[in-house]
């Protein structure tokens, strides 16, 4: 700042002190471009990276083109043979599915029938407690309809009786 000063006075007297603002100026501006330039490993990055991408841009290019010329001379081929084709990809759809399935089936069953083998040795497998809890009432309500049904079911039964003296 103060060197822009001196220029800016210096302009106004007279050409002699004009070259000598200059050198300083300037080389204030070089070091200030010095400082802002990039250092070799940023400019071997920065390459590197222009060529990546270029060469990327290039296989995209190709394999778009590839997928073109791939459809527009397989297509009628693809077309043509359709009537064979899709049965054999349900077919084989189906047989996926179903192999998945089956899969899935049998490691669920393993994974049930070694949680019931760790439950039932005491163990203590994952969620035995809530399976506890579940079977105690599960066991109280069935006491408990057990109990009611003594007690309204001989009621119920007696009343039959005076309904009906002779049966």
């Amino acid at each position: 700042m103060g060197d822009r000063q001196q220029h800016g006075h210096g302009h106004g007297h007279g050409g002699g002190e004009h070259p000598a603002a200059d050198p300083p100026s300037s080389a204030t501006l070089l070091r200030r471009v010095q400082t802002h330039a990039p250092n070799s490993t940023q400019v071997v990055g920065f390459l590197t990276l222009l060529v990546s991408g270029a060469v990327l841009l290039l296989l995209t290019g190709l394999t778009l083109t590839g997928a073109v010329v791939a459809l527009v001379f397989l297509g009628p081929i693809a077309l043509l043979t359709s009537p064979i084709w899709v049965p054999i990809a349900v077919a084989l759809f189906v047989l996926t599915a179903a192999a998945l399935s089956a899969c899935g089936f049998l490691v669920a069953a393993l994974a049930v029938g070694t949680w019931m083998y760790r439950y039932f040795t005491g163990r203590h497998p994952v969620g035995a407690d809530r399976v506890d809890y579940a079977r105690s009432r599960i066991a109280d309500t069935a006491s408990h309809v057990k109990d009611y049904a003594r007690e309204y079911g001989g009621y119920l039964h007696n009343r039959s009786k005076d309904a009906a003296p002779g049966a």
